[in-house]
């Protein structure tokens, strides 16, 4: 009798433990299966992730009406209430989402959240939108996002990226770029741009960009925000495409995708390869084009409770970058040159295969090249699930990257606005010259009425090697009242870097791709003098050999709590940074003995090969606090405070002797609070916040334009402190069918609160004689920050009803001032795109989308910068020096997905 009791209470045992499956099947609208879609019951730690046909299956032992969520990058959160008292199926078909705080996002986060369920400020985009952008730059990406000023007006690469209310000097000081990430090159030790490295291909799945809060606690950590580029794999994005791309200005630009699953059906291996090829004329024309290729790759093994992807770029890119020039001193337009034609640049295909002799031989200048980035990055991620809810993940990455950075400065030296020849001379100490000899270089004569102008050419070489690694783990921990998901982290990283530049000034015609001019004469003594041979002035020579590196340790913890109406997220980083800069002596020598050539032409600078070294040391905290309040199911309240820290660049270690720096290297302290509500329904979604921005001891090297043989070098170590208060709003509104109408909108007020300035060079900038040594201190402080509207705005209306989409957008960005002392203020200006396309299905899989987009509709000549190298440029007079953004361009596009 006892065997059978037993045996009936294991049955009753069995039965009270019985789990309950759960399977279906996701798919977009139009019917495509979604692999590695999460499924997860809510409030639960239970979940799975689709296979490569959209099926899931759950197994559980949860009972009664439970909310059955479905959450997919790129893709509105989905969900739906089961009685799980029996086995039952639960499909789902995902909406794409491009604006929608339902899109759930992964940086900065160790736990998938939405928008909405995110106590931080995050935007984000998706790969549809960046191929129907035909963007010039990674400029025109970002400037959709609240709150950033990001200036393209150079080309393609090296986009100056401004955070809202920030000093900058541009680059991405306070907003680093990444891929999968991690930074491509060394974030944090020279000022070179993280777009010269790596652009947008479409193997591009999003792009996500977190602003304060946690987003200096991870990875490489930010003060302000971290732009993420994340990468499509072949379990997620089984398909093939193919992108051509044209423009006016002779641009061709092909692009490719193909990914999905490598080996059988049962196979666990997945690839994903794409790239771009491309030749541009444009998108200001001067006879050298912009080309190159990218090609991106990662592999991908799946494990029963986790997966290995490695990931690869290679770069071998030219492209061309333009400066400012002078413009009509009263509306700030271009102006017509010599032929009567509009003056749109001052680079010249004239100055290709430029050579002098140094005392370490023949230097070539690759000024033709433009930017030239050549290299690599080669990455490991590895994540796995293990037991009793632990979690970890390990990345580990190598890059090598050289580029050659050619800064063609148009309208710098003695004569940098247009004069006649006399007025060039007078000048330059000759008004008496006579015998003047003044003809193109391998041409005629000058016309009587032809003006000249002096310009100055910077090659930048900057090798950089980077190697990073981050490891964390993390512990997701339920209780009867709150979840936790622990993380505990440490990221290492090693890089090492040149900053070598050679200089020469050239003397040009005042013209669109300019000829170069020689010039010769015979002073008021009787001497013959050549003052510009083959068009050069001044055989400037080496005027930077420079070695930099930085090793960076960090470590890390937080704690992002689930509670039933509040997520609570905290964190702390320690970080310690040692630095060392070494600066290579140089000298002058005399290399070209013809007697009539001036000293500018016969002597040339080089590198003795002597250096000045130096040590830093510096350690930085940064600590967290956000949270979230649902006070219903379409309205969020947020509030996030975080401290953070900004290394200063290791180029901006002024060294004074081996082993001695001028001043303090510390940390600069950052402190941004921020509160706000988000909104999300069906029909509109949107957030509003306001914010608070401090920061202490912004340490910045200003490059001023010395008189002579100087040229471009490091002039004058500010050190601000800077308060910043503004409101910021996002919307997303479906008024109507397929129709929507979306933007943001920023309005901030921002001072400098301190401002102490150091010379660091003597010499003579723009008539004001420098002593190095010299120290000012408070002369600005209650100004504007410099290069920081204080509107800032993105309206834009779309229609896609899956056939035919199109758009019509506008970038309002409001006055700013070019300097510190506001003595220049630019006027604000719009940017109107507009695009359109139709997409021809042929199957289910394939389809062909024929587009077109146009930059700049009103062809607006806003400027976006003045000249950032002057002392004290002004505000009136016949001309003004500035960089006005690029003219209207359009495109046309076609995308074939197969």
């Amino acid at each position: 009798m006892k065997k059978y009791l037993t045996v009936l209470l294991l049955l009753i045992g069995s039965l009270g433990f019985a789990q309950t499956v759960i399977q279906g099947t996701i798919t977009d609208q139009s019917g495509n299966p979604l692999p590695g879609v999460n499924v997860v019951i809510t409030n639960t730690t239970e979940g799975t992730t689709t296979s490569m046909d959209g099926k899931y299956e759950l197994s559980t032992n949860q009972s009664g009406m439970q909310e059955i969520k479905a959450m997919y990058v790129g893709f509105i959160t989905a969900s739906k209430k089961v009685n799980l008292s029996e086995n039952t199926s639960v499909n789902f078909s995902l909406k794409e989402s491009v604006e929608s705080l339902d899109a759930v996002v992964l940086t900065a986060t160790s736990t998938f959240r939405s928008q909405k369920q995110s106590p931080l400020s995050i935007s984000s985009f998706k790969a549809k939108a960046l191929t129907r952008l035909n963007a010039n730059s990674m400029a025109d990406i970002v400037n959709n996002i609240p709150g950033v000023v990001a200036d393209g007006g150079g080309g393609e690469g090296a986009t100056n990226i401004f955070i809202r209310g920030l000093p900058s000097g541009g680059q991405n000081d306070f907003s680093p770029i990444e891929f999968d990430g991690f930074t491509l090159a060394g974030y944090g030790l020279s000022s070179t741009a993280g777009d010269v490295y790596a652009r947008v291909d479409q193997g591009v799945k999003g792009v996500e960009f977190v602003r304060g809060g946690s987003s200096i606690l991870y990875g490489a950590g930010s003060t302000a925000g971290i732009i993420n580029y994340i990468s499509k794999t072949g379990d997620t994005n089984d398909e093939n495409i193919i992108n051509i791309e044209e423009a006016d200005g002779g641009r061709l630009k092909t692009e490719f995708y193909t990914g999905g699953k490598l080996g059988s059906e049962d196979s666990n291996t997945y690839y994903a390869l794409s790239g771009w090829l491309r030749k541009d004329d444009g998108p200001l024309n001067f006879g050298v084009p912009s080309e190159g290729y990218q090609f991106r790759a990662n592999l991908k093994k799946k494990f029963e409770n986790g997966s290995f992807t490695f990931y690869t770029q290679f770069i071998n890119d030219k492209q061309q970058f333009l400066l400012g020039l002078p413009l009509d001193g009263t509306s700030r337009e271009r102006i017509t040159g010599n032929d009567g034609n509009i003056v749109y640049q001052l680079n010249s295909e004239y100055l290709r295969n430029t050579s002098f002799l140094t005392p370490a031989g023949e230097y070539r200048s690759p000024i033709a090249d433009g930017i030239h980035t050549k290299g690599f990055y080669a990455m490991g991620v590895f994540d796995y699930n293990l037991e009793n809810n632990w979690k970890m993940k390990a990345k580990m990455k190598a890059s090598s990257y050289v580029s050659d950075f050619s800064l063609y400065v148009g309208a710098n030296g003695s004569a940098n606005t247009p004069v006649s020849l006399n007025d060039y001379l007078t000048i330059h100490g000759y008004p008496n010259a006579t015998n003047v000899n003044a003809s193109y270089v391998g041409g005629t004569a000058l016309g009587a009425n032809d003006r000249v102008i002096d310009n100055l050419q910077v090659d930048r070489n900057r090798p950089i090697t980077d190697y990073t690694g981050e490891f964390s783990v993390t512990k997701k921990k339920v209780g009867d009242q709150v979840e936790h998901n622990i993380t505990a982290g440490t990221y290492l990283a090693y890089t090492e870097g040149e900053d070598n530049n050679y200089q020469f000034r050239t003397l040009s015609a005042w013209n669109n791709d300019p000829q170069m001019v020689n010039l010769s004469f015979t002073d008021e003594l009787g001497n013959d003098v050549t003052f510009s041979d083959t068009g050069l002035t001044d055989r400037i020579g080496m005027t930077a050999n420079k070695f930099l590196s930085q090793e960076r340790a960090a470590f890390y913890f937080t704690d992002e709590m689930i509670l039933n109406k509040w997520r609570i997220d905290v964190g702390f980083r320690l970080e310690n940074q040692k630095a060392r800069r070494e600066n290579g002596a140089l000298a002058s020598a005399q290399v070209y003995t013809n007697p009539t050539l001036t000293s500018s032409l016969q002597n040339v600078k080089y590198a003795t090969g002597a250096f000045t070294r130096a040590k830093v040391n510096t350690t930085g905290f940064a600590a967290s606090l956000a949270a979230l309040y649902t006070i219903n199911d379409n309205l969020n309240a947020y509030a996030n405070f975080s401290k953070g820290y900004f290394f200063p660049l290791v180029r901006s270690i002024n060294v004074v002797s081996n082993n001695v720096v001028a001043g303090d290297y510390k940390p600069e302290d950052i402190y941004q609070a921020e509160m706000g509500l988000k909104f999300g329904t069906s029909k509109f979604s949107g957030t509003f916040a306001g914010y608070y921005t401090t920061l202490t001891d912004r340490v910045a090297i200003q490059r001023l334009n010395y008189g002579g043989s100087i040229g471009t070098v490091d002039g004058i170590k500010t050190i601000q402190d800077t308060k910043t208060i503004g409101v910021e709003t996002s919307w997303n509104w479906k008024f109507a069918n397929n129709l929507s109408f979306n933007g943001n909108f920023t309005f901030q007020g921002h001072e400098l609160n301190k401002d102490e300035r150091t010379v660091l060079q003597s010499g003579t900038v723009d008539g004001v004689a420098l002593v190095a040594g010299t120290v000012t201190n408070g002369a600005n402080v209650g100004n504007k920050l410099r290069r920081q509207p204080r509107v800032l705005s993105l309206l834009r209306l779309d229609y896609d009803n899956s056939k035919f989409d199109s758009f019509v957008s506008a970038n309002v960005r409001g006055s700013q001032f070019n300097d510190d002392a506001n003595l220049v203020k630019l006027d604000g200006f719009t940017v109107i795109r507009i695009g359109a396309g139709y997409t021809i299905p042929f199957n289910e899989n394939n389809s062909l989308r024929l587009g077109f987009s146009v930059y700049n509709l009103s062809n607006s000549q806003g400027l976006s910068e003045g000249n950032p190298r002057a002392f004290a440029q002004s505000s009136t007079g016949e001309f003004f020096n500035g960089r006005p953004i690029l003219p209207r361009r359009t495109f046309i596009n076609a995308t074939f997905k197969f």
